[in-house]
């Protein structure tokens, strides 16, 4: 496959901004025929281009994350903060934007309660232990098998009594995750404080972002995360969508 007419079919089913079919494309970019559409089936098979319906091509989920994987945390920052702010009012409480990177995960960003008066846990910034924070388990928790199972044949500290570190408990508690659609820390990394999180995610594959919220135990209900865990999932909708159009602009 040569990179150049790769990416002139990549540029011109972006340029389009909708499904387009192989003809449109071959017109757009004036390759052979054959070569066009042999091309647009491979990039197909590669997920670099994805079929909304038979024939019609966008740019693929693969290729997005991979863009976004390699927006700074700046731009990260940029495009989430609004909706972090909006939740840590909302919720009144710390929320935080965490992010996978050199296999780990990083909390990049935290909004607090823009009431003065109002106590709040600050989960501070940096890494966390796969096994052991929600908004590392609930990336986990969607990431390809191979990835959960090198987590689990690892070392995991012990950073509390309440620290889970059997495998066969953190399987079935990644499968919970999945079904519920967030995690939940309790007092696994700090006594007295617990933890929510929702993945962002793009598309189906995997998610490569998580945003959380934060607070002391006697707050942080067995209810209240669940409420929490709920109305995550729906500002990581957003948090996502604000990711891929502040990509795209600044590709623009």
């Amino acid at each position: 496959m040569h990179l150049d007419r790769l990416m002139t079919i990549l540029e011109a089913v972006a340029i389009a901004g909708r499904a387009v079919t192989a003809p449109e494309v071959q017109q757009a970019t004036d390759l052979p025929r054959p070569t066009c559409y042999r091309l647009l089936q491979t990039m197909a098979e590669q997920r670099l281009l994805d079929e909304s319906e038979p024939g019609r091509y966008l740019v693929g989920e693969r290729l997005v994350r991979l863009a976004l994987l390699g927006q700074s945390d700046v731009d990260v920052r940029l495009a989430a903060t609004p909706t972090l702010k909006e939740a840590a009012d909302q919720f009144g409480e710390a929320v935080f934007l965490s992010r996978y990177r050199n296999r780990g995960v990083e909390i990049i960003h935290v909004e607090v309660p823009s009431d003065a008066n109002r106590s709040f846990v600050h989960p501070g910034l940096g890494f966390r232990p796969m096994h052991a924070c929600s908004c590392s388990k609930v990336i986990a928790a969607f990431a390809e098998d191979g990835f959960r199972e090198e987590i689990l044949s690892g070392p995991m500290r012990n950073y509390t009594p309440n620290t889970k570190r059997d495998p066969a408990v953190l399987r079935e508690e990644f499968a919970a995750i999945r079904d519920a659609g967030f995690a939940e820390c309790v007092e696994e990394i700090e006594v007295g404080v617990s933890s929510v999180a929702a993945p962002i995610r793009i598309g189906n594959i995997g998610a490569t972002f998580s945003i959380g919220a934060t607070g002391p135990v006697r707050r942080f209900t067995s209810a209240r995360r669940a409420q929490i865990g709920q109305e995550l999932q729906a500002l990581a909708g957003k948090v996502s969508v604000a990711l891929q159009m502040h990509g795209m602009a600044q590709k623009g």
